[in-house]
Parts: C-alpha cells; sequence; structure tokens
C-alpha cells in the first residue's frame, strides 16, 4: 500500500488495484465496501441491532450470546459470520432447542457458534444443567489459620 495524506493505494503485482479516501479518524477500522470480497458483501445490510432483534426473537439467551458474539470483538462486523450461524441454528432445531443450547452455552462460559452448535449435535440442550458445586465458607478464624504474624516470629525456620 501507499498514498498520500488524502488517498490510499493498494498494489498487487506492481499494479493498482484499489484507490480511495484516507480516513480522518485516527487508529479506525474503515473499509470501502466495493473492495470487499464477494462473500462479505452480503453481510453489509446486517447491523449489530438487527441481529439483536433477530436473537430476541428466540429467547433473552439467545440474545445474550448473540450480543456477547458482537461485544467480545473489536469491531462487531468480525462477529457477524458466528451471530447469524447461531441464529440459523433455528432452522434445523427449532427456537426452544436453540434457546436452551444458548442458557447452557452461557452457563458452562462456552459462547461461540461451534459450542451452541456441539451443545445441540449431541443433545445437551435437553438434558438438566448440573447442579452448581456448592462453595463451602470456612470461619474466618478457626484453629488451623496462623495469620501472617505466625510467620514473621518463626522466620528461622520450621
Amino acid at each position: 500500500m501507499s498514498g498520500s495524506a488524502t488517498t490510499v493505494e493498494c498494489f498487487h503485482k506492481s499494479q493498482r488495484v484499489a484507490s480511495h479516501m484516507r480516513s480522518v479518524e485516527r487508529g479506525r477500522h474503515t473499509t470501502v465496501a466495493a473492495h470487499l470480497p464477494s462473500a462479505h458483501q452480503r453481510y453489509l445490510a446486517w447491523s449489530p441491532s438487527r441481529l439483536l432483534r433477530w436473537a430476541e426473537t428466540i429467547g433473552p439467551a439467545t440474545a445474550a450470546v448473540v450480543d456477547t458474539l458482537l461485544t467480545r470483538r473489536r469491531h462487531p462486523e468480525q462477529g457477524y459470520r458466528s451471530c447469524l450461524g447461531v441464529l440459523r441454528l433455528e432452522r434445523e432445531y427449532g427456537p426452544a432447542r436453540l434457546e436452551a443450547a444458548c442458557h447452557r452455552a452461557q452457563a458452562i462460559d462456552a459462547v461461540a457458534y461451534k459450542s451452541v452448535q456441539s451443545i445441540l449435535k449431541t443433545g445437551l440442550d435437553q438434558q438438566p444443567l448440573p447442579a452448581p458445586v456448592p462453595t463451602v465458607s470456612l470461619p474466618l478464624a478457626h484453629d488451623h489459620l496462623r495469620g501472617t504474624t505466625y510467620y514473621q516470629q518463626h522466620e528461622g525456620g520450621l
């Protein structure tokens, strides 16, 4: 790539293949739609709000998964393909199963298209979630707690 203060030019084998105006926003991602591969151009009609609205029609867990897929990326557009994959699972499995799979994906902290797909393929969405492991809280003071003063008094060795 080369260009000037106002223009960016892209070359392939010494031939200029693209030229466009340089963005005035420093450090920001910019793309000229005409320069995208045709496979990526079809995603231009999508927006985060459109994906979230579709997910909300399925249920709150599905919406939460889509929101996570969009917000964990530096640029939400990088999550569109994963979001569309999750949402299209509704065609094969139905809204109730997709919602259950998204709920499980959140519960096990496995929010990704492949995880949701795997949950559906293996039927885990139709199984109850494992009960959370109870946490045992110990009293703050008991005979086996020594504290920092014990170690300061016994620095000479054990």
